[in-house]
């Protein structure tokens, strides 16, 4: 059966084993709509789909897993995360970079043309603005991007929005910063390159985390992002989904950042305050290619979404520290 019709929507959640497509994946079904999840088990882990979720191994890269997915369960819509997310890696693997992230979105975009499954929902990143010359950045930011990574997801939104002039594919793409947190005990960031992993796997080893760069032109002098809890981002692409669904207009991009900065020794201090643990950050030199600070505004999502990063730090840190020690317990 395909995704035409007036069937009741169902989702395929493509890396909806990873950890913000489960998040994305339960927020989903927690609103009523049908989820399906594709993933390869890369980086993803099949315990983070949920039981009664419908789950199906396989790359985005296999035209045959990716097209039985969307017909097999009558898939009205994708919301599409898997790919290879790790920028710095990106550098030292580019043709790996490609293959998963802008053949891959081919790939899907292919089946569901031929299905004739008509709404889709990119997850993008701020990696596509590289290193922003404003305070501020908006969808209208310049894009820059400075990595195979960034490039990637930028090219793929270049390929839904052509592919959508010629289909009337309904769409968005939503370009997050710096996801955190937990929304659920089982799940946590497995990510051996983010910064919160980083510095709980350090904590759990009895190590000192260690920032990167002291000498920044910022408050302290180490980098800021804009932090956004993973349960926020995944509320984010409920409301694009019904929006969707709807057939209400969406703007082809939207930012999901909290439209504040907070400093790497800031996030020390918050993660020693939540943890209880008391520690000095070992202080580095900085990682080659980080921008001394990228902040979002979310204006765009606010208004079309109703969206805002409503979870806060606190938040995020307590909630990523007690899904990471339920699953690395430390000494």
């Amino acid at each position: 059966m395909s995704g035409s019709g007036a069937a009741a929507p169902v989702w395929l959640v493509t890396g909806g084993a990873g950890y913000i497509g489960s998040h994305v994946a339960r927020a989903l079904s927690a609103a009523g709509l049908g989820v399906v999840v594709l993933d390869d088990l890369s980086s993803g882990h099949r315990e983070f789909v949920a039981d009664g979720t419908p789950f199906v191994e396989g790359s985005v890269v296999d035209p045959g897993a990716v097209h039985d997915a969307l017909d097999e369960y009558g898939c009205t819509g994708v919301i599409h995360l898997a790919g290879f997310k790790y920028a710095g890696v990106s550098v030292e693997r580019p043709l790996h970079t490609y293959r998963q992230n802008v053949t891959g979105a081919q790939v899907l975009l292919e089946a569901m043309t031929d299905l004739h499954v008509d709404r889709l929902v990119f997850s993008s990143s701020a990696a596509v603005y590289g290193t922003p010359d404003v305070d501020l950045v908006t969808e209208d930011t310049p894009t820059t991007p400075e990595s195979p990574y960034g490039e990637s997801k930028l090219i793929t939104e270049w390929l839904v929005r052509d592919v959508a002039r010629v289909t009337g594919l309904r769409h968005t793409s939503l370009r997050y910063f710096n996801v955190v947190g937990s929304g659920s005990p089982e799940l946590y960031d497995t990510s051996p390159h983010n910064l919160f992993p980083l510095v709980m796997k350090a904590l759990t080893e009895e190590r000192t985390p260690v920032v990167r760069g002291t000498d920044y032109p910022t408050t302290d002098g180490s980098c800021v992002r804009d932090y956004v809890h993973v349960a926020d981002v995944a509320d984010a692409h409920v409301t694009a989904a019904r929006a969707l669904d709807a057939g209400r207009p969406l703007e082809p991009v939207y930012n999901l950042g909290a439209g504040t900065g907070t400093s790497v020794l800031e996030i020390m201090s918050a993660v020693a305050r939540v943890t209880g643990i008391p520690f000095e950050p070992e202080l580095a030199d900085r990682r080659p290619g980080d921008p001394a600070r990228i902040v979002a505004s979310g204006e765009l999502a606010a208004r079309d979404l109703g969206w805002a990063g409503r979870r806060s730090l606190d938040d995020a840190v307590a909630t990523a520290w007690a899904a990471w020690r339920a699953a690395v317990p430390g000494p």
